[in-house]
């Protein structure tokens, strides 16, 4: 079966085990991933760490949002050899994301078992693990995907995990591009081209710096395929608190600018180098750079906001287009981990 399709969930190839066996390697790959992650030649694993001492001092770690505890949940055995997480908004495509990884990954799974969520007690987040990838949903906007990273970063600091690259995939206003566009954030920026996130902590305002990998940016553009039916470009990317106003749409409850005041922002937005807009690549950004893991973010446009506000391809095609995201990651996590490349057909190749 081509890896370069999505699986879709209840699909008939959705056959998944909850316990995949975790994958191997020797001691050589490990270190090319170290190498990677920490930009030198180092034999040091690079750990996940957390900026806040009062963790070690507590006698439990409750990981709420995603009903994990350190007490309740072995997270060294359960995440420990994590190199790879995606996350996404919706717990349902990242289910499929998940899927489609084991069988990215050549797994072979026992028949009559599922892909399990691993958060499955509670209905706030899905994850998900396929291996050394974790996927994860972290629903819609900055406040929800800032719970979602605290937590899963923390995941990773007790599991021990080291040399982890984090991967937000997802959809897009594209600006001044062919909706289906694959944009890979060179940055990401607010609403007033800011490139760092602004947070309120004790009724003070902190300003954290917005700072996407440029090693990712290069290797993921550099996936594109000359049969692929889709543009994979790079560019920064705008992040705005709202769908509607925030984005200078005309289409929500409210609107009190005119179609001529949405355009000259949109215009001007392009002409500083936006690309696409979206509602969660600050805080992922910041969030990242600030933990020390890089961190890219690869979302598809589903309109060109210059041409209009409203979402209106059918269905079957925005799906298609969905997928798109989660090809190029895909490719990116196969090459690093050695495995041959895959034609469009399912036939490896290299």
């Amino acid at each position: 079966m081509s890896v370069d399709r999505w699986v879709e969930p209840g699909s008939p190839t959705h056959g998944t085990t909850a316990h995949l066996k975790d994958l191997k390697k020797d001691s050589r790959g490990l270190s090319a991933l170290s190498d990677y992650a920490s930009g030198n030649e180092s034999d040091d694993e690079n750990y996940v760490q957390v900026k806040n001492p009062n963790i070690d001092k507590m006698e439990e770690d409750v990981l709420y949002h995603f009903a994990l505890g350190t007490k309740s949940h072995d997270l060294k055995r359960m995440f420990g050899d994590v190199k790879f997480v995606c996350v996404g908004g919706s717990p349902r495509r990242m289910e499929g994301f998940a899927t489609y990884m084991l069988n990215a990954l050549g797994q072979s799974l026992p028949a009559g078992q599922a892909l399990i969520n691993i958060a499955r007690a509670t209905d706030r987040y899905a994850l998900y693990k396929a291996g050394p990838v974790l996927a994860a949903s972290h629903g819609i906007g900055v406040p929800s995907l800032s719970v979602a990273l605290h937590e899963i970063i923390k995941i990773l600091y007790h599991a021990g995990a080291t040399d982890v690259n984090i991967f937000r995939l997802g959809t897009s206003g594209g600006v001044g591009l062919e909706p289906g566009t694959v944009v890979v954030s060179e940055s990401a920026v607010d609403s007033l081209l800011r490139p760092e996130l602004e947070l309120a902590i004790l009724g003070k305002l902190v300003h954290r710096p917005a700072i996407l990998d440029k090693h990712l940016v290069t290797e993921l553009t550099a996936l594109a395929r000359p049969d692929d039916s889709y543009k994979v470009v790079s560019g920064k990317t705008m992040c705005t608190l709202d769908f509607y106003e925030g984005q200078g749409r005309l289409d929500g409850a409210f609107c009190d600018y005119t179609e001529a005041d949405k355009m000259a922002f949109l215009n001007n937005m392009y002409e500083k180098g936006v690309r696409n807009i979206e509602m969660e690549s600050l805080c992922f950004a910041a969030m990242c750079h600030h933990a020390g893991i890089r961190g890219a973010v690869v979302c598809v446009t589903l309109l060109d906001r210059l041409k209009g506000d409203q979402i209106n391809t059918p269905r079957d095609e925005l799906h298609e287009w969905d997928n798109r995201p989660a090809e190029i990651v895909a490719r990116l996590i196969r090459k690093r981990m050695g495995l041959k490349e895959y034609s469009k057909e399912g036939k490896a190749s290299g």
